[in-house]
């Protein structure tokens, strides 16, 4: 099972979306003067409730049980109408503020959660490298190239985040005692999955997640650690999250949040 990302509106068609999402049947409702157009998957877990996730890009998804009715889902939506309209209306904010990034100095880039300004120096002799320094990002390279500075940066983020996933894991472990041997960690970028853990324990973490806080981090770490033991989205392995991290909700919406701004030109 995998942690899931949602990006830009504009990238969407672009991505593997889930295949539930996009083949679902398309609801909608009218909320005062508003309407909100969403779409009903099937849940699969033995799960009883109504799921519903508001993503970063202002698509509306609806996972429910077969047993419900198109009714009774349409009634679940109303009744959390306010709170959907509210996350709408923050992720269109965000998006209208959004410009691609152009790797020049400058540009804000976010790393372990916080955002460091890029600079970009050239120095035709020397080694063309990242270091993080006093607070900024320098990216030396020989001649200016937003391609060869992209390029670099996410050879950077790539290490670092094989660091930093290293240094968590064993903090994490702990606090899963089903868990007899430290798991193996692949680095591996991925469009739409912070991370995924195979039927044989190994887990799989974007080195994207390494711009994200550390909290986010964990509960990326955690949630497939608790894969280890429950591979579906079961009631079991909700209570095991919450077991290991009592504020993992929380954690996830910020991490949901701030997706759109962390692969913002990636």
């Amino acid at each position: 099972m995998s942690v899931l990302i949602s990006k830009s509106a504009r990238e969407v068609n672009s991505l593997n979306v889930p295949p539930e999402e996009v083949k679902g049947t398309t609801l909608c409702i009218n909320y005062g003067d508003q309407q909100i157009n969403f779409v009903r998957s099937l849940r699969k877990s033995n799960a009883n409730r109504v799921l519903i996730k508001v993503h970063p890009d202002c698509r509306v998804a609806v996972q429910a049980p077969s047993s419900a009715s198109d009714r009774d889902v349409v009634g679940a939506v109303k009744k959390r109408a306010r709170w959907i309209l509210t996350q709408l209306k923050h992720f269109k904010e965000q998006m209208a503020y959004m410009t691609p990034r152009q790797y020049v100095s400058g540009e804000g880039h976010y790393y372990l959660g916080k955002q460091y300004q890029l600079k970009v120096q050239v120095e035709t002799t020397g080694k063309q490298q990242v270091k993080l320094f006093r607070g900024v990002i320098v990216v030396t390279v020989r001649s200016k190239s937003p391609k060869k500075v992209r390029e670099l940066l996410l050879a950077w983020y790539k290490e670092r985040a094989k660091e930093t996933f290293q240094k968590r894991l064993p903090e994490m472990l702990p606090k899963t005692l089903w868990v007899s041997e430290t798991p193996p960690i692949r680095i591996r970028t991925m469009q739409t999955q912070w991370g995924s853990c195979s039927p044989n324990g190994c887990l799989t973490l974007n080195p994207h997640l390494v711009k994200a806080s550390r909290d986010c981090i964990d509960y990326v770490i955690l949630h497939e650690l608790c894969h280890i033991a429950e591979h579906n989205h079961s009631e079991r392995f909700y209570r095991l999250m919450n077991q290991v991290m009592p504020d993992w909700k929380a954690v996830k919406e910020r991490l949901d949040r701030d997706a759109s701004t962390i692969f913002n030109g990636v």
